[in-house]
C-alpha cells in the first residue's frame, strides 16, 4: 500500500494530499530512510513523522484498503512522540 493512502486510512493524516505534501517535503522516514508519498509500505515498518515541532514514531501492524473510525486505531501502534 502507498504511505499516503496509509496515513489517511489509518487517519493519522486527514487527507491525502497533506500526507502527499508532507512526504513529498522530506518530513518521513520510513525505516530510517526519507520517504515519498508513493512508497510501498509493508508491515512492521516504522514510520517517523515530523510534524512542526514534534516527531511521532509508528509501527505498522496492518494494511487494510479501508476501515471504520474505530478499527484504524488496530492498523498501527505509537512507539513514540516527542517534542523538539
Amino acid at each position: 500500500m502507498r504511505l499516503d493512502k496509509y496515513l489517511k486510512v489509518s487517519r493519522i493524516i486527514k487527507r491525502r494530499t497533506i500526507a502527499k505534501e508532507v512526504a513529498d517535503n522530506g518530513r518521513i522516514f520510513i525505516n530510517d530512510r526519507v520517504a515519498k508519498s508513493s512508497t510501498k509500505l509493508a508491515e512492521e515498518d516504522i514510520i517517523s513523522i515530523h510534524f512542526g515541532n514534534k516527531i511521532v514514531i509508528i509501527k505498522v501492524l496492518e494494511l487494510q484498503v479501508s476501515t471504520k473510525k474505530e478499527d484504524a486505531k488496530n492498523m498501527f501502534e505509537i512507539i513514540e512522540e516527542k517534542r523538539l
